[in-house]
């Protein structure tokens, strides 16, 4: 399509401070460059004149580690590492971060540094904001301008003995689980979490381990090791003989010894298959040693936390409420194995493949088995302070395990059998994942227990302990004061309720932006937080019901232990086994039975301030009634319901009607912006501010089933007189159906899987290689097309042989790139904040993944100044201030454009007015990247204070 046409504007090398324009915390001065690009002209730190980033990460009088009274505890988070799971360990230091020092005391008792570990083995100090990268590659991009590096390990670990008290590792898989980091840690005395490095390096190795366990006296599942260069085919084919399994098709799992996260993990049939899957996962580099073990048929896999609350001198692990994995398998999928393992997807990703039980549905009596063999197995391996270790539980006998010779191990029930297989040194700390999940359950926040493993920790190291006293002692009169203060104010604290889920494709990152809302404001000790799901019109397993009347709706307010799931389908599930008496009665008995476990060691800890999350059942309204439930407390309510009735406006007509304050937009500025084609006509006047329209043919999706694709196509081109066009759906969000299509045959591909309800497009099954596209379902009434818009393409170089950084490649031949930006304020003051360009790493159009759940792409914010001049990018800022206040909106929003990099131009492509909220989304990069960096947390709170305001 004819793009406007740009107005000349010099492209500056470098950017003047601007004026900055105050709106409380969100009106800073534009930050320097944040990338390293020597083709573009990126300045370092400092020379940029910028304070060096370990200065800023590490306390600046450089004490001794010798306490002096007041002084909080120093914790250096350790992040990153050489193994493919370094993505894993980014997400987890991030949780990390959120939550140890959220509450009441934040920042006051205890304090923490960050580092980096790279895949090349180079150490980093590096600013918090740096962990709120959504993806490794964005993070390494930047890592080389922003962090300050150490000349070699041995210095990294000379800097920590005197600047940290603690260390806590969260380097997941290789160097940070196999003894690596810790014994790097022991050579430079440094105290830190977890088990020492001699026990990592057998506990870790799945060969050494399972050898180890057989010697403890524990059930194992048979396994054959295969080596580098050592496969030896007639010995495997004797070991399948000797376990009784088929050599031509018996099944058996391949997987690394020294992975995690299910990295590398396939099923084989028979012996060919098995010794080539191995010699697959030795030439990729994954592991030079793999093991062949007997796949469980008919068993169910679980996993559980094990916490030590003993003394320094006196291991007690006490092992939480273990977790259930129900794997469930996928009628649509052409690969029955990849149903049959719990892999990395399954893990990290929401997925409805798998659902989690916690409590298991097992017998007591194997509940038990498990929680005594965990606790067992954690003193003998000598493991400390915590770790989660999986196993099997298998109701049926399995003819490759020798009952007779194994009736005296340790894992025999009358029900079945026991089986520990993997150890996990360190375990995930994601937002959901299973340590939280556990300990949830059982009365800890994520603060509180990670707040018990790091002070266990400190209790096994003699010279942390005048530093443990000390801080226990500034921890109690900290609390003292905060619980002094609330009473003498004498308020009540704030109710607030946040509601999220629904039943559009966008549900499961509407869970996760709902989660991430309600954790961080719940470290505000004068708000009181109740997380909400928005069940579907019709049940989750039911038709959608385009007639079902919205405010008959179910609303659950849910306990603290419910929202940590993966999907909303598994909340929603969740919360009705949660109110069935026998499940409440099992999990109500295990639950006081761990409490009573965990008290009385932890109670003689002056340190341990007690369980802080009560047991609670979840509650069934309707949308109505919840409405009602809400008015009569006062509260106010955060929307965090993506798509659908959460941003058509229904949530916000009933709230507006019965008077509950909501954050975000209002009812009229909500429809509005849903509707892709009436956004377009609201802001088609702006034109001389700098605000430009796509062209659009809308068309009912009915017509386009039809089977004249060739005539359409043709209709189509002529109409927005392009050879490329862009599909999405009328009204939704998050890149659900938006596709490029080049051909007719593109637009077959497309309106077939419209027709057949497929919930995804496949990569690259157009004729553009493209990522997975999340498809609409049921598919929308209606689809726009609008020409495809070429923008500028940027490329990020490999690293140079001569070791100099990776740098961006950019032509600028038409000046146009996609952007996103957010607006936060009143009604009628909307401030603009720096927008950001993605660098895609794959495709047209960036993914659901890429958006929202740590996928892929390289976010640069602000534009780069060698790219975007200052006077363009003020320009943009304006345009898309007058366009947000043109529009109605107020709280906060989000905006999609083209924009000219030489003339600041916009051309508008969608709002969004309940925009993501994940924790590594675009508007979270773009509050940290305001000067001084605002936090999630505090980010959060301003949306929440704004909807306040507009109450008054």
């Amino acid at each position: 399509m004819p793009l406007p046409r740009p107005q000349a504007a010099p492209l500056l090398s470098s950017r003047p401070t601007p004026t900055p324009r105050l709106l409380r915390a969100l009106a800073p001065p534009r930050r320097a460059l944040v990338v390293s690009s020597p083709l573009l002209g990126f300045a370092s730190a400092e020379a940029r004149g910028l304070a060096a980033p370990l200065r800023a990460v590490v306390s600046a009088d450089h004490r001794e580690p010798e306490m002096e009274a007041g002084r909080p505890l120093r914790v250096g988070l350790i992040c990153g590492g050489p193994s493919a799971e370094r993505g894993v360990s980014l997400n987890s230091a991030r949780s990390v971060l959120d939550h140890i020092q959220v509450g009441r005391m934040q920042g006051e008792d205890l304090v923490v540094s960050c580092y980096y570990i790279d895949s090349a083995m180079n150490a980093f100090a590096i600013s918090p904001a740096q962990l709120y990268s959504n993806t490794p590659s964005d993070f390494d991009f930047k890592l080389e301008s922003l962090a300050q590096g150490f000349r070699s390990l041995s210095d990294f670990a000379d800097h920590l003995s005197t600047n940290v008290d603690i260390a806590f590792p969260v380097i997941h898989g290789k160097f940070g689980e196999d003894g690596g980091i810790q014994a790097l840690l022991e050579k430079a005395n440094v105290p830190f979490v977890g088990t020492p490095s001699k026990e990592c390096q057998c506990a870790f190795d799945k060969h050494s381990a399972s050898l180890e366990l057989d010697i403890q006296g524990f059930l194992t599942v048979p396994n054959f090791l295969v080596e580098k260069d050592k496969l030896a085919k007639p010995e495997l084919e004797a070991w399948f003989q000797t376990i009784n399994l088929c050599k031509e098709n018996g099944k058996v799992i391949v997987k690394p010894t020294r992975a995690g996260s299910s990295i590398g993990v396939v099923v084989a049939y028979g012996v060919n298959d098995a010794a080539q899957k191995a010699e697959e996962i030795i030439s990729e580099g994954i592991d030079d040693r793999v093991i062949v073990e007997v796949f469980l048929e008919g068993g169910t896999e679980f996993t559980a936390i094990v916490v030590d609350v003993g003394t320094a001198n006196n291991s007690e692990p006490v092992v939480l409420l273990p977790t259930e994995i129900e794997l469930q398998r996928s009628i649509s999928s052409d690969d029955t194995t990849e149903d049959t393992i719990f892999n990395y997807r399954k893990k990290y990703l929401p997925t409805q493949q798998v659902v989690y039980h916690t409590p298991p549905r097992f017998p007591a009596e194997v509940i038990d088995c498990i929680r005594e063999g965990l606790s067992l197995l954690f003193r003998r391996l000598g493991l400390h302070d915590f770790a989660r270790i999986d196993g099997w539980f298998l109701p049926s006998p399995v003819t490759s395990l020798p009952s007779a010779e194994n009736s005296g191990k340790f894992g025999n029930t009358k029900y079945g059998i026991v089986l520990f297989t993997d150890i996990n040194l360190i375990s995930g700390m994601e937002q959901t994942s299973f340590l939280f999940q556990q300990a949830s359950a059982v009365g800890f926040s994520h603060s509180r227990i990670l707040r018990t493993v790091v002070q266990h920790a400190c209790s096994r190291f003699p010279s942390l302990v005048p530093c443990k006293n000390a801080w226990t002692t500034l921890s109690k009169k900290l609390r003292s004061s905060k619980q002094a203060e609330a009473i003498h104010k004498g308020t009540s604290r704030q109710k607030v309720f946040v509601i999220f889920g629904g039943d559009t494709s966008e549900r499961q990152v509407s869970l996760m932006s709902g989660t991430n809302v309600w954790l961080n404001l719940q470290g505000f000790d004068d708000l009181d937080v109740t997380p909400c799901l928005l069940a579907p019109a019709n049940g989750y397993f039911s038709s959608h019901d385009q007639d079902f009347n919205d405010i008959s709706r179910e609303v659950w307010t849910l306990p603290y232990p419910l929202v940590l799931r993966h999907t909303t389908e598994e909340v929603h599930a969740a919360c009705v086994e949660a109110t069935q008496p026998e499940r409440v009665e099992i999990t109500s008995r295990l639950r006081e039975q761990v409490m009573n476990e965990l008290g009385p060691p932890l109670s003689k800890h002056d340190w341990f301030a007690g369980f802080d999350i009560a047991y609670e059942q979840p509650t069934k309204y309707s949308l109505q009634q919840w409405i009602n439930h809400v008015k009569e407390a006062g509260a106010v309510v955060f929307i965090a319901v993506h798509g659908g009735i959460g941003e058509d406006g229904t949530i916000q007509t009933l709230l507006e009607s019965a008077g509950v304050p909501y954050t975000g937009p209002g009812p009229i500025a909500s429809r509005t912006c849903m509707d892709k084609v009436a956004t377009s006509l609201a802001v088609e006047h702006l034109t001389s501010y700098g605000v430009h329209t796509i062209p659009k043919d809308v068309r009912a999706t009915e017509e386009v089933l039809k089977p004249s694709i060739i005539d359409i196509w043709n209709e189509l081109k002529a109409k927005l007189r392009t050879e490329t066009v862009c599909v999405k759906p009328a009204c939704d969000g998050c890149s659900t159906g938006v596709a490029r299509l080049c051909c007719p045959k593109d637009l077959e591909v497309y309106t077939n899987a419209l027709r057949r309800k497929f919930q995804r497009l496949p990569a690259n099954c157009l004729s553009r290689a493209h990522g997975v596209i999340e498809m609409p379902v049921p598919p929308p009434e209606s689809l726009i097309f609008e020409p495809f818009i070429e923008t500028d393409e940027i490329i990020i170089s490999n690293k140079l042989e001569n070791g100099n950084a990776r740098h961006l490649v950019w032509k600028g031949e038409n000046g146009w790139l996609e952007i996103t930006v957010g607006v936060v304020g009143k009604h009628g003051e909307m401030h603009s904040l720096n927008p950001s360009i993605t660098v895609k790493e794959r495709g047209d159009i960036l993914s659901l993944e890429e958006k929202f759940q740590g996928g892929t792409g390289i976010n640069l914010t602000p534009p780069p100044a060698t790219i975007m001049s200052e006077e363009a990018l003020q320009r943009c800022k304006k345009s898309i201030e007058v366009m947000a206040n043109s529009l109605g909106l107020e709280g906060f929003s989000r905006i999609d454009a083209f924009v000219n990099v030489r003339s600041g131009e916009v051309l508008l492509i969608e709002v969004n007015t309940v925009p993501g909220m994940t924790p590594s989304t675009v508007l979270i990069h773009q509050a940290l990247a305001e000067e001084p960096p605002v936090y999630p947390h505090k980010f959060f709170r301003t949306l929440l204070d704004l909807a306040f305001e507009r109450a008054k």
